[in-house]
């Protein structure tokens, strides 16, 4: 036998074998799922469960449920790209049927608000809203994460409403309270801060006391801050609804159990909205219905993408 069909033999059988070990190692590795306590069933990645009635709904029926809803709620972790492009392929579709959406964004503080402006009016290039926008300085998540999003607003020159408060205001005030800041910081807090909610407190109570942070022992400050952050998303919303639809993105912990922001925003507009909760499969992984009205399973995070985690409960 002629060494190049040896070799064309040797080739195959290769091939062959790599091809069964690829099956068996397939076949090994379980598929990640979310699992959903209150109804104790597991879902894959890819399935959008509605929380009216424990059971998956399409993409499509989603999209049907949302258009006439006057704030629309897509939670994120910052730092998974899956997320982003959840977030992206919805403000498309909306898009569609409402070409006068504002979309508000936990990632920019409104004293910004003079530079969203001019990118969504293409008066700034990349670079220049970087640098005027302090990204390093204030978010410091890879931008990247946020490109696509941030240029197809800009392309179809869609409002970008910033939520936030100026970002070192919610530290300080979860070490020393609010009379620790200055007056003219405390010029930057709303006009309303309820902090009654007892569900609300429980719940950060007890991510407090599983996440305890050198400097902030005080749990009373911590959930001041948390309230503080949250109603002034909220002011921000209701300031900037203008008679159209807007599409609000933020941390999933500013909307789980819609006691963080959306409760605080329909108590100051009484606007319809959804609440849209991105939850990443995995091992251990989990959620409850109660979470949102819809719970979308997406893949787990690439560690490779684990960046910054701001001040606070995401």
């Amino acid at each position: 036998m002629t060494k190049k069909r040896l070799m064309n033999r040797w080739l195959i059988s290769f091939f062959s074998f790599s091809v069964f070990l690829g099956n068996i190692w397939g076949c090994a590795l379980p598929v990640k799922k979310l699992f959903i306590k209150d109804i104790s069933e597991s879902f894959e990645v890819g399935t959008i469960i509605s929380a009216k009635t424990g059971k998956p709904v399409s993409y499509e029926y989603l999209i049907n449920d949302l258009e006439d809803v006057q704030v629309i709620y897509v939670g994120e972790r910052h730092n998974d790209p899956s997320h982003h492009d959840i977030q992206l392929r919805l403000i498309k579709e909306i898009f569609k049927s409402h070409p006068y959406i504002a979309v508000g964004m936990e990632t920019f503080d409104r004293s910004y608000q003079q530079i969203l402006y001019l990118w969504s009016d293409g008066e700034l290039n990349e670079k220049e809203f970087m640098e005027k926008m302090h990204w390093y300085a204030n978010w410091r998540f890879d931008f990247e994460l946020y490109k696509d999003i941030l240029l197809f607003l800009k392309n179809n020159k869609i409002r970008i409403v910033g939520l936030n408060l100026p970002f070192h205001i919610p530290p300080k005030i979860a070490i020393g309270g609010i009379e620790s800041l200055s007056d003219d910081e405390k010029k930057n807090l709303p006009k309303e801060i309820d902090t009654s909610n007892v569900g609300h407190k429980a719940y950060l109570e007890k991510i407090f006391e599983e996440h305890k942070v050198k400097g902030r022992e005080k749990f009373e400050n911590f959930y001041m801050a948390q309230c503080v952050w949250e109603e002034m998303m909220a002011e921000s919303i209701s300031q900037n609804l203008k008679g159209n639809p807007m599409i609000v993105l933020v941390g999933n912990g500013h909307i789980v159990h819609k006691f963080g922001i959306p409760d605080r925003a329909f108590r100051r507009t009484e606007a319809s909205f959804k609440t849209i909760f991105l939850a990443p499969a995995g091992s251990g992984a989990e959620a409850e219905l109660s979470f949102a009205d819809y719970i979308w399973v997406t893949p787990s995070i690439n560690k490779h993408h684990m960046g910054r985690r701001p001040h606070g409960h995401r």
